[in-house]
């Protein structure tokens, strides 16, 4: 027997409203890269978490594997991550994503400029987007919580590679593999800050 999925029947809704924030991206980097051949993200990425990841991290939190924790106790059911060829495009897409309307900033955090001590580097936010159909609490318009990552492409290799590798057991000389991706991921930023200077330079020429 099918088990009811732990969204219940907001399920749907979760789709509409990664649709229609995945639409507005697209929209504002079309109209920038008609306007000046700039590309403000190299590709995107989004999904809504499935229930077998949303019921695992309701029981590594420990609480109810119900809608209310999922949409509400939880922040994550709508994922989207946004991959930049430069630094400075990061930021753009981080400013014109909070001038969307009907939408509130939860949660920042600038891993970029205040990187991890592992050396992971990325822009997190999560947002509240208000929608026009009601929500676990029962508010109509409804309020549903979006994640959003954003990367340059070094950062987004970077941290794939070290996601892989965390999830391997019984590694030998995990310090020194733990000090090499910290240095790897130190490289990797010192590359992304040439490139965004190489750019600023090019740009300022024209």
């Amino acid at each position: 027997m099918n088990e009811e999925s732990i969204y219940g029947e907001y399920k749907e809704n979760l789709q509409k409203i990664l649709d229609n924030i995945v639409g507005r991206i697209n929209d504002y980097t079309n109209e920038e890269y008609e306007r000046s051949g700039r590309k403000l993200h190299e590709h995107l990425i989004a999904r809504v978490k499935s229930d077998e990841s949303m019921r695992e991290k309701c029981v590594r939190r420990g609480i109810d594997q119900t809608p209310y924790s999922a949409l509400h106790e939880l922040t994550d059911s709508i994922g989207i991550r946004i991959v930049c060829s430069f630094i400075d495009d990061v930021y753009e897409n981080v400013r014109l994503i909070k001038s969307f309307p009907n939408l509130e900033i939860v949660l920042e955090k600038d891993y970029i400029k205040h990187a991890k001590p592992n050396g992971y580097r990325s822009y997190h936010m999560i947002i509240k987007v208000k929608a026009p159909f009601e929500d676990v609490c029962g508010n109509t318009p409804g309020e549903y919580f979006v994640e959003i990552q954003l990367r340059t492409i070094a950062m987004d290799s970077w941290a794939s590679l070290e996601h892989k590798m965390k999830y391997k057991k019984h590694i030998a000389n995990s310090d020194l593999i733990v000090a090499e991706l910290k240095r790897c991921a130190d490289e990797l930023a010192a590359c992304d800050v040439s490139m965004q200077t190489i750019r600023n330079l090019i740009m300022n020429d024209n």
